[in-house]
């Protein structure tokens, strides 16, 4: 159906304003192709969607609708072909805002970054950003409780793919910001309220897996994450290939988390397995270290699931001869069956190809009570399923510390009516008042959600 002008409205159906603080529909038919999704988004919220019906795709994502995945939804390998739908994001149209729960408020905190990916907040309430592609790291300043940033300026620059991003030591005053470029962790010495780096790089660890392959190296981002007691920096490398299928490509200490000091001595790998832990976290109570990994593609639209989980140290979790515990890959079959009893399953399935990257857990009060320690994960969104999925954030209950297995849409509406892409969720930090920023790489924007009650 041909999509006519597109015009802000307050919708009269009573399903749409309740799932979000602004809508669009199309003028003509399309509004109410629009309106039944939203009705059936209205329905799913608060009931878990199981079996087939977890699977779906953006068309039946709202804030509040939850998702249980479990490997026994798992489809057979290649029951759908796997395709290439790319990832184009589109301008973001007039008006177009994310969504929230209700007694939540969007704000754009800050606009015209480039490449903005992961994201961390410092002690001071600062909010560090890495631009990935153009190489640097920039300070986000605001007033407290403001809802846009005041002053914008580059911390460091001439890095080289620069991805994760840490304090250190922990508390109120550290002393340097670690930062992980593609092939390295590097250190700047750093006083809180800095803008600028007070000195030079000092690198600490010189041999990361890629070699600076910054074009058709495989997975490239490395976040990095320090263990509560701060005597260890936990580092992400994805792998090289998608299931190495050709043994001559050097996997060697790809597809792991590795440990290290805080100073870059003692190497070694903590867990290996995991195709892409592309955000990884340390929880703040347990101390134990949490991941939020991209799989593996090529086996069709719902294989293989992304994940958030527990890390085990030591822990094998499958890559590349089997998957979400003792499945195995097609493309290596009868590889390694001395390792099928040892596969460790991940805790929470997430939609297949949704592309999780950062996580954070929530640490502030702002939030309702039930939200203290769940994790928020950033689904940038799919390229290679027949129906987009991810292009959302996502929350993860826990109970004591231990997920529940199911996943909750918290900020969604980063695609058109239409289905056109305009923005791509990629970190997730908490803010000093408690407010939650999101970073977007489509639309070159942080989002800043905060709590206004119900």
């Amino acid at each position: 159906m041909k999509a006519l002008r597109m015009r802000k409205t307050t919708l009269t159906v009573a399903a749409v304003v309740a799932a979000s603080a602004s809508a669009w529909v199309f003028v003509g038919g399309d509004v109410f192709a629009r309106q039944r999704r939203a009705g059936r988004a209205a329905q799913e919220r608060g009931r878990v969607l199981t079996g087939q019906g977890a699977f779906g795709d953006w068309t039946s994502d709202a804030p509040g609708v939850r998702r249980r995945i479990t490997a026994a939804d798992l489809p057979r390998p290649y029951a759908t072909r796997s395709v290439d739908a790319g990832s184009r994001v589109v301008p973001r149209p007039e008006g177009a805002w994310p969504k929230a729960p209700a007694g939540f408020r969007v704000e754009e905190f800050a606009s015209g970054l480039e490449n903005p990916r992961l994201i961390r907040t410092a002690p001071n309430g600062d909010l560090f950003v890495a631009e990935s592609r153009p190489g640097r790291v920039r300070v986000l300043r605001a007033a407290p409780g403001a809802g846009k940033a005041e002053t914008v300026e580059v911390f460091a620059e001439g890095l080289r793919r620069p991805f994760g991003i840490a304090f250190y030591p922990a508390g109120p005053d550290p002393r340097y910001v670690y930062v992980a470029n593609t092939d390295s962790v590097v250190r700047f010495p750093y006083r809180s309220g800095d803008l600028k780096a007070r000195g030079p790089a000092e690198t600490v660890v010189a041999n990361l897996p890629g070699g600076g392959q910054l074009r058709g190296g495989g997975h490239w981002t490395r976040d990095i994450a320090f263990s509560n007691d701060g005597r260890r920096m936990f580092v992400s490398v994805g792998s090289l290939t998608n299931v190495w299928e050709k043994p001559e490509a050097n996997e060697e200490r790809r597809a792991t988390i590795l440990e290290f000091k805080p100073d870059g001595t003692g190497e070694r790998t903590f867990a290996w397995g995991i195709r892409n832990a592309v955000g990884i976290a340390v929880h703040p109570r347990t101390g134990e270290l949490w991941a939020s990994v991209n799989e593996r593609d090529g086996l069709g639209d719902d294989l293989v699931p992304d994940y958030v989980t527990r890390v085990r140290d030591g822990g094998f979790y499958g890559w590349p001869w089997f998957y979400l515990g003792a499945n195995q890959d097609p493309r290596h079959p009868g590889a390694r069956p001395e390792l099928r009893p040892k596969v460790i399953a991940p805790d929470v399935l997430l939609q297949s190809h949704s592309a999780s990257l950062e996580m954070a857990f929530y640490t502030g009060r702002q939030f309702p009570r039930e939200y203290e320690h769940d994790a928020f994960a950033a689904l940038h969104g799919s390229w290679n399923r027949a129906k987009r999925t991810g292009y959302k954030v996502v929350r993860v209950p826990q109970r004591g510390g231990v997920p529940t297995g199911e996943y909750e849409d918290f900020l969604t509406g980063f695609v058109t009516p239409e289905g056109q892409a305009w923005g791509r969720p990629v970190g997730v930090a908490v803010a000093r008042d408690g407010a939650l920023f999101v970073s977007d790489d489509g639309s070159n924007a942080v989002w800043r959600v905060s709590y206004a009650g119900r």
